[in-house]
């Protein structure tokens, strides 16, 4: 909590620090992108950054704070909507957003579950989504679950998409390969293959869920309106 919200302050006098929060956190997350989060150590960050793993406590007591920091850093903060969009498109922007995210730093995946303390940047991008309904005729309750929806979505194509790219091969190369296979076999999977044969069959799974999840708000919404 208190590396979070209350880092500590750069000394006005004296030497300056050797490290700082900063850089410990980069070099985790550097870490973290090439080889994934169970590469990160407290003696791989150190080793990065040329001090010793002792050293290295005296500014993060382990590696669940380290991994704090290296989530707070590497998400950053959404960009602000442009003046003017309604809460559709800021919720598509904001989502799209978090997908962007996910793909720089898949393991922001395995780093953001369970019970944890967030930052003000994580926080942030959850008070960008509640701002954007706002005057819409939901409940505070009901803004928190449109973005738990969102975030799931989100998450869900991120997961698929990481599965799908083991050691850098593109999506693409295993669609080529289960094509063939599906379409042998069209007599047991007839649904699945004249789906795939679509001339449309560019996957765009989180473009349709988005707009269906916005789709179905937009009609509570108006709902609530009318």
């Amino acid at each position: 909590m208190r590396l979070l919200w209350e880092p500590p302050a750069k000394p006005s006098r004296g030497p300056k620090p050797a490290l700082s929060l900063a850089r410990i956190a980069a070099a985790g997350i550097e870490i973290a992108d090439a080889e994934g989060l169970g590469a990160v150590s407290m003696q791989r960050v150190a080793g990065l950054l040329d001090f010793t793993k002792m050293s290295l406590y005296r500014y993060v007591p382990g590696k669940a704070e380290l991994v704090a920091l290296m989530v707070e850093s590497a998400v950053g903060e959404p960009a602000a909507a442009a003046e003017g969009l309604g809460w559709r498109e800021r919720l598509s922007s904001w989502a799209r957003q978090l997908a962007a995210a996910f793909n720089e730093h898949p393991w922001l995946l395995d780093a953001t579950v369970g019970p944890r303390v967030m930052g003000p940047r994580e926080l942030g991008w959850l008070e960008r989504a509640l701002a954007a309904l706002e005057g819409q005729g939901l409940t505070g309750a009901e803004r928190m679950d449109a973005a738990v929806l969102l975030t799931g979505h989100v998450r869900g194509i991120a997961e698929q998409v990481r599965a799908t790219r083991p050691n850098g091969r593109p999506e693409a190369e295993f669609l080529t390969l289960l094509g063939p296979l599906v379409h042998r076999h069209a007599d047991r999977f007839p649904a699945l293959a004249a789906a795939m044969a679509s001339p449309d069959g560019r996957d765009q799974a989180l473009d349709f869920g988005l707009e269906r999840i916005l789709d179905g708000l937009e009609a509570l919404i108006t709902h609530r309106a009318g």
